[in-house]
């Protein structure tokens, strides 16, 4: 039984996997953008030019870095390393880069010695862990391409963050999930949770063997990990969080280090247990936090062209947008372009094949100056009828602009749920509000209004008979309710799946 506490310890089930089935893949989008994996590992092949990572045992570590693709040029991200618990992997950081990435920040994850496919035989539960991370740090701070570094801890993880915290201040901010206070008491309170009848000084002489054998095997003092030795020597900001449920590290344990963690902190308790999913305030939490200490620069800034940002007005593409609403909208804005453009009554063909990306791109040359025009007057005919209805034709659309503040939410619109619904209500009560969803790339929009067009529309309005305005009116107010079905039909229900 004693044999078997000590591998509890130091040799846990140890997770193998392949990376292209487990880790996301080289290449994949994201939130409408483009992402890449970069592995840092061994390779058997002399000739390869990859780069290794060494801690100063020797031993190898398999690391794997997410970053946008292209990486911007001109100004650097920051970056998040992920650290696992004793039974994890890399792997692990999935659902970390699924937060971080569409908010600028890249995620960097890592086998620590003894788990996944790295090498050496044993964990330390924190302690030769933080040696692995004090490596990779030091990769970081060389590439000029990443600014500054934070830590997301889990269990084992997090204890690595804290001892490793305490050593170097430079790191912006750690997000420490179910760390455990003292590993001694923690090994006295698994005697109880797992019900073994012994007597408290025979369990206190097999922990003393315990600790000579680890000390042996593993090279490091189950006494010395006391990561309450350090919290009151660490100023980092730091975003703690515990399952109330969790039985294998209670909860306890995190509020001991809270009180006397000398650093700017925070405390999230949520329901579950060592192992569940996290809940998604959780996940918002730690999205906002990270936001607030790495400072990363706005999405638009990584930007290589300009004309992939749509001015859509109130209406905003994230991850959760359902692409068939879309498919509706731009289907209709290209019918209502072609008729103002020509006179030919030939019906327009939109393959369903294309991504919005390129029907968005389509349509926009279809976009004229009389269209502008029309759309804008339109748009002041229904502004009278509706007050303080707010212009948002300059704003630009971000992928994440929502995503930063909560992530995860489905909602059509850009807004709350519970301004989804006063928007329906508004809808049903009559109000003729208009979304405008007239989609032209932005520097299109501009050209257009700061070029000397519009004094030569003014001197040939005169001669150039138009189109009657009834005509032009219902078209658009036609596109305008099939809109407002479409988004009333998704915002009636309420979608609950990540992106």
């Amino acid at each position: 039984m004693i044999d078997q506490f000590i591998n509890f310890v130091i040799r846990p089930p140890r997770a193998e996997y392949n990376p292209d089935q487990y880790l996301w893949e080289k290449d994949f989008t994201l939130a409408g953008r483009t992402y890449k994996r970069q592995d840092l590992e061994a390779s058997m092949d002399t000739s390869c030019q990859c780069v290794t990572l060494r801690n100063g045992r020797g031993h190898a570590l398999h690391c794997s870095h997410y970053m946008p693709s292209p990486f911007p040029e001109d100004s650097p991200l920051p970056c998040v390393i992920y650290c696992h618990g004793n039974s994890g992997c890399r792997a692990d950081a999935n659902e970390a880069a699924v937060i971080l990435l569409p908010s600028n920040i890249t995620v960097f994850t890592l086998d620590f010695s003894g788990s996944g496919l790295s090498d050496g035989d044993y964990v330390s539960l924190g302690w030769h862990e933080r040696d692995d991370l004090k490596v990779v740090v030091s990769y970081l701070r060389s590439n000029k391409q990443i600014s500054r570094v934070g830590l997301w801890g889990r269990s084992m993880g997090a204890v690595t963050c804290l001892l490793y915290g305490a050593e170097n201040p430079s790191i912006a901010g750690m997000v420490l999930d179910s760390a455990f206070s003292n590993l001694y008491d923690l090994m006295m309170e698994l005697v109880d949770v797992y019900k073994i009848r012994l007597p408290k000084f025979t369990i206190k002489m097999a922990v003393q063997y315990m600790r000579r054998v680890i000390e042996k095997k593993a090279k490091f003092d189950i006494m010395d990990l006391n990561c309450l030795q350090v919290a009151s020597k660490t100023f980092i900001p730091a975003l703690f969080g515990h399952a109330k449920d969790d039985k294998f590290i209670q909860s306890h344990h995190s509020d001991v280090i809270y009180n006397s963690y000398a650093g700017d902190k925070n405390v999230i308790y949520f329901d579950g247990d060592h192992n569940s999913s996290r809940p998604q305030f959780y996940y918002d939490s730690v999205s906002i936090f990270f936001y607030n200490v790495l400072h990363p620069p706005q999405v638009s800034s990584v930007t290589c062209k300009p004309e992939k940002y749509y001015d859509l007005g109130d209406l905003k593409v994230g991850a959760g947008m359902d692409e068939g609403l879309l498919y509706e909208i731009i289907t209709g804005v290209h019918s209502v372009g072609t008729d103002a453009a020509s006179s030919s009554s030939a019906p327009n063909i939109i393959s369903t094949t294309k991504s919005v990306d390129e029907l968005l791109s389509d349509i926009a040359p279809v976009a004229t100056d009389s269209v502008l025009d029309e759309i804008n007057a339109f748009s002041g005919h229904e502004s009278s009828q509706v007050q303080d209805q707010p212009d948002c034709q300059n704003e630009e659309c971000s992928y994440t602009s929502s995503n930063r503040e909560s992530w995860g939410r489905c909602s059509s619109l850009g807004g709350s749920d519970e301004e989804s619904s006063a928007d329906c209500a508004a809808a049903d009560n009559g109000h003729q509000k208009t979304l405008k969803v007239f989609a032209t790339p932005l520097r299109s929009t501009t050209q257009q209004k700061s070029g000397p067009t519009k004094e030569e529309k003014k001197k040939k309005a005169p001669t150039v008979p138009k189109k009657p305005k009834s005509e032009k009116l219902e078209k658009l107010e036609a596109l305008s309710r099939r809109l407002r079905l479409c988004i009333l039909k998704r915002v009636n229900h309420r979608r609950h799946r990540s992106s």
